[in-house]
């Protein structure tokens, strides 16, 4: 129904802007928000009014010096802007992004900003201050976020003066186009974050030469052409999340990962996981080992002609990757000479904001729910993951693509974030169980998988643990804690930036920076604090300690695979492709 009205609104002159406006917010308020997956991005309004009423049923006095000082700052506010009291000098232009438009300065525009301002402050402060236990302080804080979020006037057609001016300039086009772009994406389920027709993978996305050399129905092998005379001896194997697609790691030539390390002379193979429809519901954790990660390391080995790789796991490929090599080390198996985690957790003791998601509740639901099969919509989790930062992933794009009706610039790690895959719901329930909900994976025998116990002290390899700074999913200190799990020598290094940033960071833009610190203290603090920042890309740092766990220099492979795993489609594969809703 609400598709059927926005494509009728195709002749912005049947309606004049302020209806058009009306139209488009109950659509914003309404239905639209459901489908675009708004509900994760706002609160359960029972639920905060129940943790705000516990935290400060034993402290009145608290309560009532916040809203005093709230209430009387609004008033000054009002009477300055309305010039009731000349005497009250009128507030400066607020510093806040969302309102440094010169339309924002207009008195009743300006009045509307601060008065928000005031009041997210006066919600910031209330949820500080209630004596709440830290599980309920921290949920407190997650809705309370969303809400300020969520109500910025900036984010309404008829309080942003830059989407009215828009309107009147336009003649209503800018709503036409708005209520179109709205359309488009409650069909796709997404709120629209780049100018997808800018990108297509095989295209101008993931186009480093190369081939599938194996599949099966869990994952793509793709292992790519060389780009030197001569390489290492041991490949290197890469486990990306089964979450997002793998060519986040093979962006475009500048940027992609893989193309740095094949520079750098190692022979690259990749995950490159299927987007699991609905028959493969029942598919479990042990299963995406078996015959995704080891079979993975077992088909490179074999094509190698080696004993040994390298291999490398990102964020939860990383917990795959690490998961496996437990269970092979405890088969006596060693096929791996040095491990890489990138912005992974195998410690779940601090998730940060998603532990705002996954409680005891929600994982017996989600149990429940996939005791028969069934899948778990990639769009979910994209959903989940961009209300961490709604104020950056969410309300922005509403504002550009509804209220100003405008398109969004292509940016390609922005597409590939909109890309998603689902999950078996069988995996995905037992995933969040045993790490998120009871953090299992991290204590020696707690686990058994493939039929081995798991215990991550087995992993005595070399490894290099890489976190980000200001990942908000992986949050650096928790990634700090896998240094204290393994059996083997760590290298841990920090990024600046979040968890794609952090990591997707070619030296050639020499762009922000990363610490070091050979002193790997018991607390993450104490390490960063003695810890020497380094200019630029940490890739550079990552390819030279490499190089000595990755053999002798042999003539490069004029042919991809071997008679037994032949070439077959070229990269990137279909799997990739698939968009399975």
């Amino acid at each position: 129904m609400l598709h059927a009205a926005a494509l009728n609104m195709t002749n912005a002159t049947q309606k004049t802007p302020a209806e058009a406006y009306a139209e488009l917010s109950r659509m914003l308020l309404g239905d639209a928000a459901a489908k675009l997956g708004a509900q994760q991005a706002l609160p359960d309004p029972a639920e905060m009014i129940k943790l705000f009423t516990a935290g400060f049923a034993a402290d009145n006095g608290r309560w009532l010096e916040l809203n005093n000082r709230y209430y009387r700052e609004q008033l000054e506010l009002w009477q300055a802007c309305a010039g009731v009291k000349p005497e009250i000098e009128k507030p400066a232009p607020p510093q806040d992004r969302r309102f440094k438009a010169p339309e924002w300065q207009e008195p009743y525009f300006n009045y509307l900003a601060h008065s928000y301002l005031l009041s997210a402050r006066w919600l910031e402060e209330m949820t500080t201050a209630a004596p709440l236990e830290p599980a309920a302080r921290n949920k407190l804080a997650f809705y309370t976020r969303q809400l300020i979020d969520a109500l910025s006037p900036a984010n309404f057609p008829w309080t942003n003066p830059e989407a009215i001016k828009l309107a009147a300039a336009t003649d209503g086009e800018s709503v036409n186009r708005g209520l179109k772009n709205l359309a488009a994406d409650i069909d796709k389920g997404l709120v629209s974050m780049t100018d997808e027709s800018a990108f297509e993978v095989g295209r101008n996305l993931a186009i480093t030469p190369g081939a599938v050399v194996y599949e099966n129905e869990f994952m793509q092998l793709l292992q790519y052409l060389p780009l030197t005379e001569t390489v290492y001896e041991r490949p290197l194997v890469i486990v990306p999340p089964c979450i997002n697609k793998y060519y986040i790691l093979d962006l475009q030539p500048d940027n992609s990962f893989v193309r740095h390390a094949l520079a750098q002379g190692h022979t690259v193979f990749m995950v490159s996981w299927r987007n699991m429809p609905p028959e493969m519901g029942r598919a479990t954790w042990d299963e995406y080992l078996e015959h995704g990660v080891m079979r993975a390391l077992a088909v490179a080995q074999q094509i190698c002609g080696v004993q040994e790789v390298n291999a490398l796991g990102f964020c939860v490929g990383g917990t795959l990757l690490a998961s496996a090599l437990a269970v092979l080390r405890a088969r006596g198996e060693n096929p791996v000479a040095s491990v890489t985690f990138l912005t992974t957790m195998l410690d779940f003791s601090d998730t940060g904001e998603l532990s705002v998601f996954v409680d005891d509740n929600y994982v017996k639901t989600r149990e429940a729910e996939f005791a028969e099969g069934g899948v778990l919509r990639g769009r979910e989790l994209a959903r989940t993951f961009a209300s961490l930062r709604a104020n950056d992933l969410i309300w922005p794009y509403v504002v550009n693509n509804y209220l100003k009706g405008n398109t969004p610039p292509p940016f390609d790690l922005l597409y590939w974030n909109g890309d998603s895959t689902n999950l078996p719901g069988a995996m995905y329930a037992y995933y969040v169980r045993n790490t998120y909900l009871e953090n299992n994976l991290r204590i020696p025998g707690k686990l058994s998988m493939c039929g081995s116990p798991v215990d991550l002290r087995r992993i005595d390899m070399p490894a290099y643990v890489l976190a980000a700074r200001e990942d908000h999913i992986v949050p650096w200190r928790t990634a700090y804690a896998t240094n204290g799990l393994l059996g083997g020598p760590t290298q841990f290094v920090l990024a600046a930036s979040g968890h794609i940033a952090g990591v997707i960071n070619p030296p050639e833009r020499k762009k922000r920076n990363y610490w070091l610190n050979a002193d790997c203290a018991p607390e993450a603090e104490a390490w960063l604090s003695s810890a020497a920042s380094h200019a630029g890309s940490w890739w550079p740092h990552w390819t030279d300690w490499l190089a000595p766990q990755s053999g002798s220099q042999i003539p490069a492979r004029s042919t991809l695979g071997n008679p037994a795993f032949p070439a077959g489609e070229p990269a990137p594969g279909r799997y990739v492709k698939d968009k399975i809703a």
